[in-house]
Protein backbone atom coordinates (compact mmCIF):
# COMPACT_ATOMS: atom_id res chain seq x y z
CA UNK A 1 0.00 0.00 0.00
CA UNK A 2 2.75 2.38 1.06
CA UNK A 3 4.35 1.17 -2.24
CA UNK A 4 1.39 2.48 -4.45
CA UNK A 5 1.27 5.30 -2.69
CA UNK A 6 4.94 6.83 -3.05
CA UNK A 7 4.31 5.97 -6.75
CA UNK A 8 1.38 7.92 -7.18
CA UNK A 9 2.72 10.64 -5.29
CA UNK A 10 4.52 13.76 -6.97
CA UNK A 11 7.75 13.18 -5.45
CA UNK A 12 7.62 9.62 -7.30
CA UNK A 13 11.08 9.57 -9.39
CA UNK A 14 10.01 8.26 -13.09
CA UNK A 15 12.69 6.87 -15.17
CA UNK A 16 15.11 8.76 -17.62
CA UNK A 17 14.30 8.03 -20.92
CA UNK A 18 17.14 5.75 -22.86
CA UNK A 19 18.86 6.25 -25.95
CA UNK A 20 18.23 5.33 -29.10
CA UNK A 21 19.07 2.62 -30.42
CA UNK A 22 20.05 3.57 -33.68
CA UNK A 23 23.02 5.68 -32.14
CA UNK A 24 26.00 3.35 -31.83
CA UNK A 25 28.43 3.61 -29.12
CA UNK A 26 31.05 4.17 -31.60
CA UNK A 27 28.89 7.34 -32.64
CA UNK A 28 28.97 8.34 -28.72
CA UNK A 29 32.48 8.02 -27.99
CA UNK A 30 33.28 10.33 -31.08
CA UNK A 31 31.17 12.91 -29.98
CA UNK A 32 32.29 12.52 -26.49
CA UNK A 33 36.22 12.80 -28.20
CA UNK A 34 35.37 15.56 -30.49
CA UNK A 35 34.16 18.17 -27.01
CA UNK A 36 37.17 17.24 -25.28
CA UNK A 37 39.49 18.33 -28.17
CA UNK A 38 40.72 22.05 -27.57
CA UNK A 39 41.66 24.45 -30.54
CA UNK A 40 45.57 25.71 -30.30
CA UNK A 41 46.03 29.05 -30.37
CA UNK A 42 46.71 29.23 -33.73
CA UNK A 43 43.57 27.54 -34.50
CA UNK A 44 41.33 30.15 -32.72
CA UNK A 45 43.28 32.83 -34.24
CA UNK A 46 42.69 31.60 -37.71
CA UNK A 47 39.02 31.24 -37.03
CA UNK A 48 38.48 34.59 -35.13
CA UNK A 49 40.86 36.44 -38.25
CA UNK A 50 38.11 34.57 -40.36
CA UNK A 51 34.82 35.67 -38.03
CA UNK A 52 34.24 32.88 -36.62
CA UNK A 53 31.89 33.53 -33.44
CA UNK A 54 32.54 29.91 -32.07
CA UNK A 55 35.94 30.17 -32.19
CA UNK A 56 35.49 34.11 -30.73
CA UNK A 57 33.58 32.74 -28.14
CA UNK A 58 35.73 30.00 -27.18
CA UNK A 59 38.82 32.35 -27.01
CA UNK A 60 36.98 34.94 -24.74
CA UNK A 61 36.13 32.02 -22.13
CA UNK A 62 39.46 31.24 -22.40
CA UNK A 63 41.16 34.36 -21.78
CA UNK A 64 38.10 34.58 -18.56
CA UNK A 65 39.49 31.62 -17.15
CA UNK A 66 41.03 31.63 -13.54
CA UNK A 67 42.86 28.66 -14.58
CA UNK A 68 46.43 29.87 -14.47
CA UNK A 69 47.06 27.00 -16.85
CA UNK A 70 45.23 28.70 -19.69
CA UNK A 71 46.53 31.58 -18.93
CA UNK A 72 49.89 31.30 -21.50
CA UNK A 73 47.33 30.07 -24.34
CA UNK A 74 44.91 32.93 -23.73
CA UNK A 75 48.29 35.32 -24.16
CA UNK A 76 48.84 33.42 -27.40
CA UNK A 77 45.69 34.52 -28.58
CA UNK A 78 45.80 38.17 -27.65
CA UNK A 79 49.31 39.31 -28.60
CA UNK A 80 48.33 37.59 -32.44
CA UNK A 81 45.02 39.45 -32.64
CA UNK A 82 46.37 42.67 -31.08
CA UNK A 83 47.63 43.44 -34.90
CA UNK A 84 44.42 43.31 -36.34
CA UNK A 85 42.63 45.11 -33.38
CA UNK A 86 42.12 49.30 -32.46
CA UNK A 87 39.86 49.70 -35.40
CA UNK A 88 36.61 50.15 -33.83
CA UNK A 89 34.22 52.58 -32.13
CA UNK A 90 34.06 51.29 -28.12
CA UNK A 91 31.49 52.79 -26.10
CA UNK A 92 30.40 52.94 -22.60
CA UNK A 93 26.81 52.49 -21.57
CA UNK A 94 25.91 52.61 -18.08
CA UNK A 95 22.65 53.67 -15.73
CA UNK A 96 20.99 52.78 -12.90
CA UNK A 97 18.55 49.44 -13.14
CA UNK A 98 15.71 49.96 -14.60
CA UNK A 99 16.45 52.90 -16.16
CA UNK A 100 16.04 50.48 -20.34
CA UNK A 101 19.91 49.93 -21.14
CA UNK A 102 19.40 46.10 -22.32
CA UNK A 103 15.83 48.12 -24.67
CA UNK A 104 17.98 50.89 -25.53
CA UNK A 105 21.31 48.98 -26.32
CA UNK A 106 19.09 46.82 -28.93
CA UNK A 107 17.28 49.45 -30.62
CA UNK A 108 20.85 51.20 -30.74
CA UNK A 109 22.68 47.74 -32.10
CA UNK A 110 19.30 47.06 -34.36
CA UNK A 111 20.18 50.98 -36.20
CA UNK A 112 23.40 50.43 -36.24
CA UNK A 113 23.75 47.35 -38.23
CA UNK A 114 20.69 48.67 -40.32
CA UNK A 115 23.79 50.77 -41.38
CA UNK A 116 26.02 48.08 -42.34
CA UNK A 117 27.88 47.82 -38.81
CA UNK A 118 29.29 44.99 -37.05
CA UNK A 119 28.29 45.72 -33.38
CA UNK A 120 29.40 43.30 -30.66
CA UNK A 121 27.79 43.92 -26.83
CA UNK A 122 29.72 43.48 -23.99
CA UNK A 123 27.26 42.97 -21.10
CA UNK A 124 28.33 42.64 -17.84
CA UNK A 125 26.09 40.87 -15.29
CA UNK A 126 26.94 41.84 -11.54
CA UNK A 127 27.81 38.75 -9.83
CA UNK A 128 26.24 37.96 -6.01
CA UNK A 129 28.32 38.65 -3.58
CA UNK A 130 27.08 35.29 -1.79
CA UNK A 131 26.41 32.57 -4.27
CA UNK A 132 28.79 34.30 -6.45
CA UNK A 133 26.74 33.64 -9.33
CA UNK A 134 25.02 35.83 -12.49
CA UNK A 135 22.18 35.56 -14.16
CA UNK A 136 23.59 36.35 -17.23
CA UNK A 137 20.53 37.21 -18.63
CA UNK A 138 21.07 39.58 -21.61
CA UNK A 139 21.01 37.88 -24.55
CA UNK A 140 17.08 36.90 -23.31
CA UNK A 141 16.30 40.76 -23.08
CA UNK A 142 17.50 41.28 -26.21
CA UNK A 143 16.47 38.84 -28.55
CA UNK A 144 15.66 40.46 -31.50
CA UNK A 145 19.47 41.78 -31.51
CA UNK A 146 21.57 38.32 -30.88
CA UNK A 147 19.21 36.82 -34.13
CA UNK A 148 21.34 40.08 -36.07
CA UNK A 149 23.86 37.92 -37.70
CA UNK A 150 25.83 41.57 -37.57
CA UNK A 151 25.64 41.19 -33.83
CA UNK A 152 27.50 39.45 -31.03
CA UNK A 153 26.23 39.66 -27.68
CA UNK A 154 28.83 38.47 -24.77
CA UNK A 155 27.61 38.77 -21.18
CA UNK A 156 29.95 37.86 -18.48
CA UNK A 157 29.97 37.57 -14.77
CA UNK A 158 31.73 40.26 -13.31
CA UNK A 159 33.14 38.86 -10.52
CA UNK A 160 34.97 40.43 -7.20
CA UNK A 161 36.42 43.29 -9.92
CA UNK A 162 36.06 46.42 -8.00
CA UNK A 163 33.56 48.16 -9.98
CA UNK A 164 31.52 45.33 -11.33
CA UNK A 165 33.56 45.30 -14.86
CA UNK A 166 34.33 41.37 -15.63
CA UNK A 167 37.72 40.74 -15.01
CA UNK A 168 38.92 40.13 -18.63
CA UNK A 169 36.71 43.26 -20.84
CA UNK A 170 39.87 44.74 -22.37
CA UNK A 171 41.19 42.00 -23.80
CA UNK A 172 37.87 40.84 -24.93
CA UNK A 173 37.44 43.79 -26.69
CA UNK A 174 40.75 42.97 -28.73
CA UNK A 175 39.49 39.74 -30.17
CA UNK A 176 36.00 41.31 -30.57
CA UNK A 177 37.62 44.15 -32.67
CA UNK A 178 40.00 41.33 -34.49
CA UNK A 179 36.99 39.00 -35.14
CA UNK A 180 35.88 42.29 -37.54
CA UNK A 181 33.07 43.96 -34.94
CA UNK A 182 33.62 47.63 -35.77
CA UNK A 183 31.35 48.66 -32.96
CA UNK A 184 31.96 47.67 -29.15
CA UNK A 185 29.63 48.50 -26.21
CA UNK A 186 30.34 47.80 -23.09
CA UNK A 187 27.13 47.68 -20.70
CA UNK A 188 27.78 48.36 -17.29
CA UNK A 189 26.05 46.80 -14.20
CA UNK A 190 24.31 50.20 -13.23
CA UNK A 191 25.04 50.36 -9.34
CA UNK A 192 27.41 52.92 -9.24
CA UNK A 193 30.94 51.64 -9.09
CA UNK A 194 31.48 50.74 -12.42
CA UNK A 195 31.90 53.89 -14.60
CA UNK A 196 35.22 54.32 -13.48
CA UNK A 197 36.78 51.33 -15.42
CA UNK A 198 34.16 51.43 -18.34
CA UNK A 199 35.46 54.69 -19.02
CA UNK A 200 38.96 53.65 -18.46
CA UNK A 201 38.56 51.40 -22.09
CA UNK A 202 36.16 53.27 -23.99
CA UNK A 203 36.00 56.26 -26.41
CA UNK A 204 32.73 57.13 -26.01
CA UNK A 205 30.83 57.21 -22.56
CA UNK A 206 27.09 57.49 -22.43
CA UNK A 207 24.83 58.14 -19.43
CA UNK A 208 21.33 57.09 -19.63
CA UNK A 209 18.58 58.48 -17.32
CA UNK A 210 15.15 58.15 -17.07
CA UNK A 211 12.34 61.67 -15.99
CA UNK A 212 9.73 61.80 -13.18
CA UNK A 213 11.23 58.42 -10.99
CA UNK A 214 13.33 60.88 -8.89
CA UNK A 215 16.03 60.38 -10.61
CA UNK A 216 17.30 64.24 -11.63
CA UNK A 217 18.80 65.74 -8.51
CA UNK A 218 20.35 62.00 -7.47
CA UNK A 219 22.09 61.93 -10.76
CA UNK A 220 23.63 65.27 -10.81
CA UNK A 221 26.99 63.87 -9.14
CA UNK A 222 30.35 65.41 -10.06
CA UNK A 223 32.16 61.65 -10.84
CA UNK A 224 29.81 60.42 -13.39
CA UNK A 225 28.38 63.49 -14.41
CA UNK A 226 31.76 64.59 -15.26
CA UNK A 227 32.69 61.39 -17.68
CA UNK A 228 30.01 61.58 -19.45
CA UNK A 229 30.19 62.61 -22.99
CA UNK A 230 26.41 62.33 -23.70
CA UNK A 231 23.49 62.25 -21.60
CA UNK A 232 20.54 60.45 -22.47
CA UNK A 233 16.84 60.78 -21.05
CA UNK A 234 15.37 57.62 -22.17
CA UNK A 235 11.75 56.60 -21.96
CA UNK A 236 10.87 59.81 -23.59
CA UNK A 237 7.36 58.40 -24.91
CA UNK A 238 3.66 58.97 -23.82
CA UNK A 239 2.85 60.49 -20.75
CA UNK A 240 6.77 60.81 -20.01
CA UNK A 241 7.59 62.81 -23.25
CA UNK A 242 7.03 66.41 -20.98
CA UNK A 243 8.94 64.88 -17.89
CA UNK A 244 11.37 63.97 -20.04
CA UNK A 245 12.47 67.66 -21.97
CA UNK A 246 12.20 69.13 -18.27
CA UNK A 247 14.93 66.27 -16.97
CA UNK A 248 16.88 67.24 -20.42
CA UNK A 249 16.40 70.90 -19.60
CA UNK A 250 18.23 70.57 -15.35
CA UNK A 251 20.90 67.98 -16.88
CA UNK A 252 22.02 70.49 -19.24
CA UNK A 253 22.28 73.59 -16.73
CA UNK A 254 24.26 71.15 -14.29
CA UNK A 255 26.70 70.46 -17.17
CA UNK A 256 27.35 73.65 -17.46
CA UNK A 257 29.25 73.54 -13.80
CA UNK A 258 31.60 71.84 -14.72
CA UNK A 259 35.30 72.76 -16.58
CA UNK A 260 35.54 72.01 -19.79
CA UNK A 261 37.08 68.63 -21.03
CA UNK A 262 40.65 67.94 -22.25
CA UNK A 263 38.79 66.81 -25.89
CA UNK A 264 37.67 69.80 -26.32
CA UNK A 265 34.18 68.21 -26.61
CA UNK A 266 31.04 70.16 -24.77
CA UNK A 267 28.79 67.36 -23.50
CA UNK A 268 25.33 67.47 -24.70
CA UNK A 269 21.78 66.13 -23.34
CA UNK A 270 19.03 64.65 -25.67
CA UNK A 271 16.12 62.23 -25.16
CA UNK A 272 14.93 59.14 -26.66
CA UNK A 273 12.74 55.97 -26.57
CA UNK A 274 13.84 53.03 -27.64
CA UNK A 275 10.24 51.46 -27.83
CA UNK A 276 9.15 54.10 -30.30
CA UNK A 277 12.81 54.14 -31.87
CA UNK A 278 12.75 57.96 -31.54
CA UNK A 279 16.02 59.72 -30.71
CA UNK A 280 17.92 56.46 -31.65
CA UNK A 281 19.64 57.90 -34.76
CA UNK A 282 20.66 60.97 -33.04
CA UNK A 283 22.58 59.06 -30.34
CA UNK A 284 24.95 57.80 -33.12
CA UNK A 285 25.13 61.78 -35.01
CA UNK A 286 26.34 62.97 -31.46
CA UNK A 287 28.60 59.97 -31.24
CA UNK A 288 30.44 60.55 -34.87
CA UNK A 289 30.53 64.25 -34.39
CA UNK A 290 32.60 63.61 -31.28
CA UNK A 291 34.87 61.11 -33.07
CA UNK A 292 35.56 63.54 -35.91
CA UNK A 293 36.38 66.35 -33.50
CA UNK A 294 38.20 64.05 -31.10
CA UNK A 295 40.58 62.58 -34.00
CA UNK A 296 41.07 65.71 -35.38
CA UNK A 297 42.61 67.28 -32.43
CA UNK A 298 44.51 63.69 -31.71
CA UNK A 299 42.92 63.46 -28.26
CA UNK A 300 41.16 60.43 -29.60
CA UNK A 301 44.72 58.73 -30.05
CA UNK A 302 46.39 60.14 -27.16
CA UNK A 303 43.46 59.27 -25.12
CA UNK A 304 43.94 55.54 -25.97
CA UNK A 305 47.74 55.48 -25.45
CA UNK A 306 47.23 56.54 -21.85
CA UNK A 307 44.42 53.67 -21.47
CA UNK A 308 46.79 51.06 -22.38
CA UNK A 309 49.07 52.26 -19.92
CA UNK A 310 46.30 52.43 -17.65
CA UNK A 311 45.74 48.63 -18.06
CA UNK A 312 49.53 47.60 -18.43
CA UNK A 313 49.80 48.74 -14.33
CA UNK A 314 46.26 47.40 -13.60
CA UNK A 315 47.11 44.32 -15.18
CA UNK A 316 50.33 43.86 -13.00
CA UNK A 317 48.21 44.52 -9.80
CA UNK A 318 45.67 41.93 -10.61
CA UNK A 319 48.16 39.37 -11.77
CA UNK A 320 50.38 40.16 -8.20
CA UNK A 321 47.24 39.75 -5.99
CA UNK A 322 46.37 36.53 -7.70
CA UNK A 323 49.81 35.77 -7.18
CA UNK A 324 49.97 36.26 -3.73
CA UNK A 325 46.62 34.26 -2.82
CA UNK A 326 48.05 31.36 -4.86
CA UNK A 327 51.37 31.03 -2.58
CA UNK A 328 50.75 27.46 -0.80
CA UNK A 329 53.37 29.20 1.72
CA UNK A 330 50.84 32.61 2.04
CA UNK A 331 47.83 30.21 2.81
CA UNK A 332 48.64 28.69 5.60
CA UNK A 333 49.97 32.02 6.86
CA UNK A 334 46.85 33.70 6.01
CA UNK A 335 44.41 31.48 8.08
CA UNK A 336 46.34 32.40 11.33
CA UNK A 337 46.77 35.48 10.47
CA UNK A 338 43.03 36.72 10.02
CA UNK A 339 42.27 34.43 13.62
CA UNK A 340 44.95 36.61 15.22
CA UNK A 341 43.74 39.99 13.78
CA UNK A 342 39.99 38.71 14.45
CA UNK A 343 40.72 38.45 18.00
CA UNK A 344 42.45 41.79 18.45
CA UNK A 345 46.12 39.88 18.70
CA UNK A 346 47.71 42.00 15.80
CA UNK A 347 46.02 44.84 13.45
CA UNK A 348 45.53 44.48 10.08
CA UNK A 349 47.65 46.68 8.99
CA UNK A 350 50.58 44.96 10.65
CA UNK A 351 49.63 41.58 9.74
CA UNK A 352 49.52 42.93 6.06
CA UNK A 353 53.26 43.86 6.37
CA UNK A 354 53.85 40.81 7.98
CA UNK A 355 52.45 38.63 5.23
CA UNK A 356 54.24 41.02 2.27
CA UNK A 357 57.64 40.77 3.81
CA UNK A 358 56.81 36.96 3.60
CA UNK A 359 55.90 36.98 -0.02
CA UNK A 360 58.82 39.01 -1.49
CA UNK A 361 61.24 37.43 0.80
CA UNK A 362 60.72 34.41 -1.18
Amino acid sequence: MENDNIKHSALHEKAGISPPEFISSTVVKKIQKFRKIQPSAEELVGGILLGNITDLSRAITLVESLNPNHLIKANEVINACLPHANKSVRIGITGVPGVGKSTFIEAFGKYLTGLGKKVAVLAVDPSSSISHGSILGDKTRMEELVKDKNAYIRPSASGDTLGGVARKTRETITLCEACGFDTIIIETVGVGQSETAVHSMVDFFLLLKIAGAGDELQGIKRGIMEMADAIVINKADGDNIRKAKLAKTEFNRALHLFPAKKSGWTPTTATCSAITQDGISDVWETISTFLELTKDNDYFYTKRAEQNEYWLMETINEQLKTNFHNDPEIQKLLDSTKKAVQNDEISPFAAAQLLLKTYFKK
